[in-house]
């Protein structure tokens, strides 16, 4: 399930370039005297060559697309509202969202850590019918929940909160493929701890005669 969930979010290269136009608004709000329109053009400058890069790549255009879309937005709002520290609100809201989306999945017995390893493995929703499949997918959902989005979402916020720039250009590095890594690790050992000893894993499901 490890492999299949880093296959999905990309790997450590997705997660590092993904970090690199937080980065780089930062160091050109710095550089320039605490300037967000130099930030701002610097993280979408580095936004495009990373985007670029990903397209050489192979990488979708949609994707790709997205991407850069998010930096801009970010460097829109920061220069709208003129505070530096919204650069990094798209990120807030984003964790935000993902924490309760995860959430409600769980609460309505259609946890997405299923959704996804299950979309990977071409299950469809086969997983679900196995009820040891879906409560060890529920327990191990939980882990998404708390150690990755709500912890980000205290990170963040409280730094948004407090205008620290700098350390949310910190957290946004320490936050990402570090912490992703932790809660796919922990996640497993959740999700592999929830099934019976007699359970042939999640790559085949158990379904009703």
């Amino acid at each position: 399930m490890a492999d299949s969930l880093r296959q999905l979010l990309g790997g450590r290269r997705g997660a590092l370039d993904a970090t690199l136009p937080p980065l780089a608004f930062v160091v050109g709000w710095l550089v320039s005297g605490q300037s967000i329109g130099w930030g701002a053009g610097t993280a979408v400058a580095v936004g495009v060559i990373v985007g670029a890069f990903r397209l050489i790549r192979g990488h979708r255009v949609t994707a790709v697309a997205a991407s850069v879309g998010v930096v801009a937005a970010g460097a829109l709002i920061a220069l709208y509202t003129g505070r530096p520290e919204d650069f990094f609100l798209i990120q807030l809201l984003a964790n935000i969202a993902s924490a309760l989306a995860w959430t409600v999945s769980i609460l309505i017995r259609w946890p997405l850590l299923g959704l996804v390893v299950g979309t990977l493995l071409g299950q469809k929703a086969r997983w679900r019918r196995d009820p040891e499949l879906l409560r060890a997918y529920g327990r191990a959902s939980w882990v998404w929940v708390f150690l990755q989005y709500t912890l980000r979402v205290l990170v963040y916020g409280v730094l948004w909160l407090s205008g620290s720039v700098v350390l949310l250009g910190v957290a946004r590095v320490a936050l990402s493929w570090p912490l992703v890594a932790l809660t796919v690790a922990v996640s497993a050992v959740v999700f592999q701890r929830s099934l019976p000893k007699d359970h042939p894993g999640f790559r085949h499901p158990r379904t009703p005669s």
